[in-house]
């Protein structure tokens, strides 16, 4: 009998305070007989006084519309879903799934921001955490009790001692003025009858931190530090009790003297509070709050899954570098924090500084710019030993200098009293891949590693320097593979509505999101291709893998504008042939100091990116059923691929810019309609990479498209061969010289094993590890053919002296995978299609077959 999973409530992990009242559901299917199909579901809502359910006729499971009465706010529900197949018969009910929403309405929140007022330098960079706190008292049975929580700055929050939830660096890095995401905890389990008390410590965060390079700004969102919290304890008898952040708080200063995204946590433990946040603790001595102001309209719920400590990673080795310094090395670059647990004289500092690299056997801080990147920790002496670890700061490492240490360092740390704690949003992986090269695992691992340091709260170029910001261009190159390895769902489509809020009025989209101020070469904010055109392209990568609908909805108008501003920009001629543009960004022949001057004409790559954004809002328009402007956007981009032509292509099939990456975008984008020009383009494709030594000739533009367009145009051989080089600039060239993450140069580090002397040498940068997604799609074979996977596109192209390949992928259907492997002549093939799915089977030299849910082999003979 089928069985049908317990409902997805939108793209939520953990369905607690969202913000949906209408929410959408999806589930998985598994045991279905052959050719079975989903004819209707039947959807249960069982809310505190009724169960509503509603039948629909309907073969869809992914983000189905809900079926009943809206939610009110805090209402909780459980769902379940039951699905009936052709033959009449229905399932047994699914497992429930409980729900709850949050506050929806401006008008729920009593809560104001509260916090103290320091005497303080605004500029400084060594600016106080604080604590405020509040004492309560319960009287009776308690049902529930939900806390929702929010800062103007960063937050921990504690009841009665105990830290309230597991996520970190809440709540996070939003548009602030327009956006102010809150979290919504359970806290039942922390409150008793009697006095309690409920406390924050706030700090400074990327509210009124330090952001940008060059040394930055600060107070760019506020100059406060500011904790708004409503906790409502509902009783059996349905009573509700609010306390809610007002005059009545009090403060005082935290042990932690200073705190920067950039620069870490200075924290004196000698000056900690013991039992501040107990019931039992006697506040007379702390100052009275001042009451801040915040629209609640502006206060949001989550869409994806707040940052957490994922992983504890021990050191590998300690190390005593050629001065003496004893250094620890994790063996991984890894984006976090270390907890230490250390014993020693009151008053001693333990001091942790942080960097990703060694050069002649000592960290080497110079990528790092301006960012410390150093914590402190000064002990209280405490005779059983003390225990820490940063709270609002995060850094990207692998190798931490520990000066000051009182014990035995190599003992220590092998008992485990040093630890890297691993931080990211706290995505679930949906994507998997190995191979028989161990080069190209450790490149996909290297991709993977990189990512999860680069997804903390927002897409990130890099987690270590002074920048940290939420580069537009990166994202959007990288967004499906992105998609292809965790679930990025949620977190990306609430990072688009900060995308739009920062959009300017004519439509041009920022560098980078949230916006900061910047010196003169990104400011004012200009439109530029590939980074702009994230509105367009990434909302359709999430269509396109995850079968959201909502999201282009969502973001049509943002996307529309976009292109609306480009066609201004490049008027009647539809070329896009002035003003600033990246280009090419970092094509390894690009000078150091100039990394936009790459071998491709940066006006091409821009008409290019026109016409591929002209065609995506068409597209999104199709699917939207807005035929008017799906026609007038199409037209658009059909006149602009003829511009691009007759402008940059010659009459014998070259280019203009005879490069690799002018090739890759033409045949990616699918400019060439005519194929002897497309082949013609693919063939030179191939030669150029060949002419360069199999070594890489593109940067953020070219990178994720030039193994998929010679995969296109049927040289996958030489695909391989871009693949597999060793000779730098190439991906396996950062493996075989120890990289764990993707570098940002393709010669971050040198031959000689220095580090790369341009300003910009970070060591964890994602945007040229998009290649994943192609080894995915086209070594191992899975691809999906239309959104969220409903159709899938099994099509392995061996090659590469691979012998065997696999991926398999967590689909909004469940899980699809697909192994090959080379025996003797002939190519042995294993994959399994999940029900609701179906899928085409296209093995080389074979026509294309189409295949029904279940598992299936194939063997056919290797051609040649």
């Amino acid at each position: 009998m089928t069985t049908v999973s317990a409902p997805r409530i939108e793209h939520h992990r953990e369905p607690l305070g969202i913000g949906e009242s209408r929410p959408r559901l999806s589930w998985t299917l598994s045991d279905a007989p052959a050719d079975w199909k989903q004819q209707s579901y039947a959807v249960t809502v069982v809310h505190a006084d009724d169960d509503e359910t509603v039948e629909v006729a309907s073969s869809e499971q992914v983000l189905v519309p809900w079926p009943g009465r809206a939610l009110e706010s805090r209402e909780r529900v459980a769902v379940r879903v039951s699905v009936q197949g052709a033959d009449g018969g229905w399932s047994d009910p699914s497992p429930e799934t409980w729900l709850e929403t949050g506050l929806l309405h401006p008008e729920d929140w009593s809560a104001r921001p509260v916090g103290l007022e320091l005497d303080e330098n605004p500029e400084s960079d060594a600016r106080r955490a604080t604590l405020v706190r509040r004492g309560f008292r319960v009287d009776g049975e308690i049902a529930r009790a939900r806390l929702y929580a929010t800062a103007h700055g960063l937050y921990d929050a504690e009841i009665n001692g105990i830290r309230v939830g597991s996520d970190t660096l809440s709540p996070g890095w939003t548009v602030y003025r327009e956006r102010l995401r809150y979290y919504t905890y359970d806290v039942t389990d922390l409150l008793r009858n009697g006095e309690n008390a409920l406390g924050a410590w706030l700090g400074d965060g990327w509210y009124r931190g330090r952001l940008g390079w060059r040394g930055g700004r600060r107070n760019i969102f506020g100059g406060d530090l500011s904790f708004l919290g409503q906790l409502e304890i509902t009783y059996t008898d349905g009573t509700r009790q609010t306390l809610s952040t007002d005059d009545a708080w009090k403060g005082a200063p935290s042990p932690i003297l200073r705190s920067g995204i950039y620069d870490g946590e200075d924290h004196d433990a000698r000056q900690e509070v013991p039992a501040w946040s107990t019931a039992a603790f006697d506040d007379g001595v702390w100052m009275p709050v001042t009451v801040r102001d915040r629209d609640p309209r502006t206060l949001v719920a989550p869409t994806g899954p707040p940052v957490r400590v994922t992983e504890d990673v021990a050191p590998l080795a300690v190390l005593t570098s050629p001065r003496g310094a004893r250094i620890l090395d994790f063996g991984q670059n890894l984006v976090g924090r270390v907890r230490i647990r250390v014993t020693g004289p009151r008053g001693s500092t333990v001091t942790l500084r942080t960097s990703e690299v060694l050069q002649e056997g000592e960290i080497y801080t110079r990528p790092l710019r301006s960012a410390r990147s150093t914590d402190h920790y000064t002990l209280a002496g405490r005779p059983d030993g003390e225990e820490w670890e940063p709270r609002f700061t995060f850094h990207g490492f692998r190798y931490v200098e520990i000066d000051g240490w009182p014990g035995d360092l190599d003992a220590d740390a092998a008992a485990g009293a040093l630890t890297a704690r691993v931080l990211h949003t706290d995505l679930e992986r949906t994507g998997w891949f190995a191979c028989s090269d161990p080069l190209v695992e450790q490149l996909h691992r290297n991709v993977v590693w990189g990512m999860r340091g680069n997804f903390l709260d927002i897409p990130t170029d890099c987690p270590q320097r002074d920048e940290r910001v939420g580069w537009t261009g990166d994202i959007q190159v990288f967004g499906p593979t992105a998609s292809t390895l965790f679930d990025v769902s949620g977190i990306l489509s609430g990072w688009l509505r900060d995308v739009e809020a920062d959009q300017l009025p004519d439509g041009t989209v920022p560098w980078f999101v949230p916006v900061v101020p910047t010196h003169k070469v990104w400011d004012p904010i200009r439109p530029g291709a590939a980074w702009g055109d994230v509105a367009t392209l990434l909302p359709w990568t999430l269509h396109q893998r995850f079968g959201d609908v909502g999201v282009l909805a969502a973001q049509f108008e943002s996307a529309r504008r976009w292109v609306d501003k480009i066609e201004s920009v490049a008027g009647p001629d539809r070329l896009w042939n002035e003003g600033f543009q990246l280009g090419d960004w970092l094509d390894p022949a690009a000078p150091p100091q100039d990394p936009g001057a790459g071998r491709t004409d940066r006006y091409l790559v821009a008409t290019a990116y026109f016409a591929r954004s002209a065609r995506a809002v068409a597209d999104m328009a199709r699917v939207l059923d807005r035929s008017a402007e799906a026609d007038r956007y199409a037209a658009l981009a059909a006149e602009v691929a003829a511009a691009f032509r007759a402008a940059y292509v010659k009459p014998d099939g070259t280019m203009t810019s005879d490069a690799q990456t002018a090739y890759a975008l033409a045949i990616a984008f699918d400019l060439l309609p005519d194929p002897a020009q497309r082949a013609k383009a693919g063939d030179r494709l191939a030669e150029l990479v060949h002419a360069d030594g199999n070594r890489i000739a593109t940067g953020f533009v070219g990178t994720p498209l030039v193994c998929d367009a010679l995969t296109l145009t049927g040289h996958v051989d030489t695909a391989y061969d871009l693949l597999l080089e060793k000779d730098c600039p190439s991906w396996l060239y950062q493996v075989v010289h120890g990289a764990t993450t993707i570098w940002e140069r393709w010669d971050a580090l040198l031959p000689d094993g220095t580090v790369n002397p341009g300003s910009m040498t970070s060591f964890n940068h994602y945007a040229l590890g998009a290649v994943a997604d192609w080894l995915h799609r086209s070594v191992a074979g899975l691809a999906p053919a239309d959104p969220g996977y409903r159709r899938i596109r099994f099509a392995p192209r061996p090659g590469g002296g691979l012998t065997h390949a696999s991926a398999t992928q967590l689909t909004p259907y469940g899980e699809a995978s697909i192994s090959w492997r080379i025996e003797q002549d002939e190519l042995k093939v294993d994959l399994v299609v999940p029900v609701g799915a179906t899928a085409e089977l296209d093995l080389p030299g074979q026509d294309t077959e189409k295949l029904g849910h279940g598992a299936h082999t194939r063997s056919v003979p290797l051609s040649g």
